[in-house]
């Protein structure tokens, strides 16, 4: 009765009988037995409904009342708390390390300098539509175009390096002349966990260790956090999935060396699904290469992993059907090499043991354990394509070529001379941390496999790299699309070369068709998409190049479409892009047939 008594009216009856009169007091005394009488009357009346009443409260009560959690809700609430007051001393200690620990902040690794203008990280967009403000998009372009690129989630307390974003996949989906743009993450396990977490906990390789005190710190830091359970990355991996995005197996995935690729899917409305990080049904393994070589008429898919523990380099094959085969462990690489890409051609695989090198001891001396040892003299490694050991394998010095991208290999005299269209890295010693200052090279590359020697011969001489070719021409090209570093990272506009012109000319002015993007526009890599892909008629160039560029005087970002065979690659659309799209790495196009395939293995 307590409770009822709490809600029902109470009437203020309090009055002064000195000051009524006789006449008031009758009035008054009327006036009570009134109340009383209609109250009583309503008790008897409604009894069961005042039964009803008070039923309904009590419940109610009972339900505001807090209840005894039991043992089991009791446990996860304490483990609730403890794991929240850690995070809040992890991150206590990380905020520490950024600014009592780390040295002074070289230019590379300054966030307020490497993130600045378009390298500043986006929001995610959903698919939205972009308007067409020059041209026409043709309809071989049905499909989707994608490109990866770095774009950190949480804005770094420390130092950050370029190559340390999260993954992020921005497509222009396009459908009988009308685009849409999104942009969207790639779900890794390192993403989860810090966007669970609500900011970054994942060391970084390039960034990390920055000073004797800072490395040895965020080192401890590592390890109390894997010990607390916070996050495991031998188990689950710790890539970043930003440097590009390719389709074999019947799938698309977004790669990065570091880890295993990241499946992903395309939904009919251009938006972008992260499916998992994925192991292709076979034995564990770390990591895989992100340019894995596709051969078009096997559709087997050529890839490395590489390690900072023996075997330090492991080459495998992926079959049709996206199964991975046994390694080829190759234990002739004696120490840990960068090697980012490598060269396939119908016999051979050809890997580059450049001067960047991993050192993970270096970890203890304060410094990034990827460095360069300009004492060491590259190498090109060849072993048979389908090769069950490395005992057929060989090692070539080749001085002063440290190979980033091979846009294409070949063979010649029945497999007795290999050919070879990469770019070399020049002042190597600044490739991690003063880019603007590199030259890429765009070289031709000679092996002569019985005498085992190599001829080199630049194909340009402007700093060109991210070159692409027709893929319906792997095994021999005349064209290259390359793309003009304005210094590196940026990327001023693309040039045509015309392959041929270098045994004709005997030098190395080749160069037949060029584009510039205007003062203050930069773009990224191009992409060759054919006109009449299944014509096997078709002219080699008869086709287009598509990229993202962003005008940093306007702040906005177009998707531009050029006429490959052009002399001036001509502009054929520009489609004005609803959100900026950061500058970035390496893309794919996806046709609107395999769009539409219903043969995905993971759709």
């Amino acid at each position: 009765m307590d409770t009822l008594a709490t809600f029902l009216p109470k009437f203020p009856l309090n009055f002064n009988a000195k000051s009524s009169s006789p006449q008031k007091k009758a009035k008054l005394k009327v006036s009570l037995v009134s109340i009383e009488e209609k109250h009583e009357t309503s008790i008897t009346t409604n009894t069961s409904s005042a039964r009803t009443t008070l039923h309904k409260l009590v419940e109610l009560t009972k339900k505001r009342s807090p209840e005894k959690p039991s043992n089991q809700e009791q446990e996860q609430v304490d483990k609730k708390t403890k794991r929240s007051l850690l995070e809040n001393i992890f991150k206590a200690f990380d905020v520490f390390i950024s600014a009592f620990l780390d040295l002074p902040l070289r230019p590379s690794l300054d966030p307020k300098r490497v993130l600045s203008g378009n390298f500043a990280p986006v929001d995610e967009l959903p698919p939205t539509p972009c308007e067409v403000v020059e041209g026409a998009l043709p309809s071989c372009l049905d499909g989707a175009y994608i490109r990866n690129g770095p774009n950190p989630q949480f804005v770094p307390r420390g130092p950050y390096h370029l190559f340390d974003g999260d993954g992020m996949l921005h497509l222009i989906r396009i459908s009988q002349g009308k685009a849409t743009l999104c942009s969207r993450y790639v779900k890794t396990y390192k993403y989860i966990v810090e966007h669970d977490n609500g900011s970054p906990i994942f060391p970084s390789v390039f960034s990390s260790f920055n000073g004797f005190p800072a490395s040895m710190a965020r080192w401890g830091l590592t390890i109390a956090r894997v010990l607390a359970g916070q996050f495991s990355p031998l188990i689950n991996g710790f890539g970043l999935a930003n440097k590009s995005v390719t389709l074999f197996g019947g799938c698309i995935f977004a790669l990065g060396e570091s880890d295993l690729p990241y499946a992903i899917k395309l939904t009919p409305n251009g938006d972008i699904i992260t499916l998992g990080r994925h192991a292709f049904d076979s034995k564990p393994f770390l990591n895989m290469t992100a340019h894995p070589k596709i051969e078009p008429n096997t559709g087997e898919t050529f890839a490395f992993g590489y390690d900072i523990f023996p075997p330090f380099l492991n080459y495998f094959i992926i079959n049709n059907e996206g199964m991975k085969q046994e390694d080829i462990p190759i234990h002739s690489l004696t120490h840990s090499s960068f090697i980012h890409d490598f060269a396939v051609t119908k016999n051979y695989a050809i890997f580059p043991d450049i001067q960047i090198v991993i050192h993970p001891m270096d970890i203890f001396r304060g410094r990034s354990p990827v460095g360069v040892d300009p004492a060491k003299i590259p190498r090109l490694g060849i072993i048979p394509r389908y090769a069950k050991d490395e005992t057929d394998m060989f090692w070539i010095e080749v001085p002063g070529f440290n190979m980033l991208h091979a846009v294409n290999a070949w063979e010649k005299d029945d497999g007795e001379e290999i050919v070879i269209v990469a770019s070399n890295i020049l002042s190597v010693e600044h490739a991690l941390d003063c880019m603007d200052l590199i030259h890429l090279s765009l070289e031709k590359i000679e092996i002569k496999v019985k005498e085992k020697k190599v001829l080199r011969q630049p194909v340009s001489a402007q700093s060109l790299d991210f070159g692409v070719i027709n893929p319906a021409y792997i095994g021999k090209n005349m064209y290259v699309y390359a793309a003009v570093t304005a210094p590196m990272p940026k990327i001023a506009g693309v040039v045509k070369l015309d392959l041929s012109l270098l045994e004709l000319n005997h030098g190395s002015n080749c160069m037949v068709a060029s584009r510039l993007y205007g003062q203050g526009c930069y773009g990224g890599e191009p992409f060759f998409v054919s006109r009449e892909p299944n014509n096997p008629e078709a002219e080699e160039d008869d086709s287009y190049l598509v990229t993202y560029v962003h005008n940093e005087n306007t702040e906005e970002s177009r998707f531009l479409v050029m006429n490959a065979k052009s002399p001036d690659l001509e502009i054929v659309a520009n489609v004005k892009l609803p959100g900026r799209v950061p500058y970035g790495f390496h893309g794919f196009f996806v046709t609107e047939s395999d769009l539409m395939n219903k043969l995905w293995k993971f759709s």
